[in-house]
């Protein structure tokens, strides 16, 4: 009886110690979305550059293009921008959107200025609302939609350029095609 009352917990501790084991493998940067495969968000967000003007869901119907998801006040959008910024030289015909989250408008702008603009436009979303409908957890994050206006694709924190390379680039052209 004294040697059951032994094997439980240490069995216990082996189960327990397999499934941390397995969690520790896991990709952070891969939490899988619920909106891959579903239609994007219907919104309609003034831009940051031009408050007057607005771009909608339905403006973007028909085009392949990608969301990414920024911030003046993040450290990681900092890190990825430059890739943004040659990526966006390299590949002309592809649409990037940007979502300026929760940022005073003159921050924005300004960081733009300094280190550059990859974007078609950028899109002003103070309260994080489209942020939120879009699922983000956190800046930065970035998404592909195909010309239906459905989301292909999510990536959470700063892209690099070997995922702008052999990710992003071979999907958004595959579905331009």
């Amino acid at each position: 009886m004294k040697s059951l009352k032994f094997l439980l917990p240490l069995g216990l501790f082996v189960v327990l110690a397999l499934f941390l084991g397995a969690g520790l493998k896991l990709n952070p940067r891969e939490v899988p979305s619920p909106l891959i495969g579903k239609p994007a968000p219907e919104f309609k967000l003034a831009l940051l550059h031009e408050p007057e003007r607005t771009v909608s869901r339905q403006d973007l119907l028909g085009k392949v293009w990608i969301l990414n998801v920024w911030a003046s006040w993040c450290v990681a959008c900092r890190e990825e921008h430059p890739d943004w910024v040659a990526f966006a030289r390299a590949n002309n015909s592809v649409l990037i959107y940007g979502l300026n989250y929760k940022d005073k408008r003159p921050d924005g702008l300004g960081w733009l200025q300094r280190l550059g603009n990859p974007y078609q436009a950028s899109l002003y979303d103070l309260d994080g609302r489209l942020g939120i409908d879009f699922g983000v957890y956190g800046v930065p994050e970035t998404f592909v939609i195909d010309r239906q206006g459905v989301i292909r694709y999510k990536h959470i924190g700063p892209v690099t350029a070997e995922v702008l390379r052999d990710k992003i680039a071979p999907l958004v052209k595959s579905l331009q095609t």
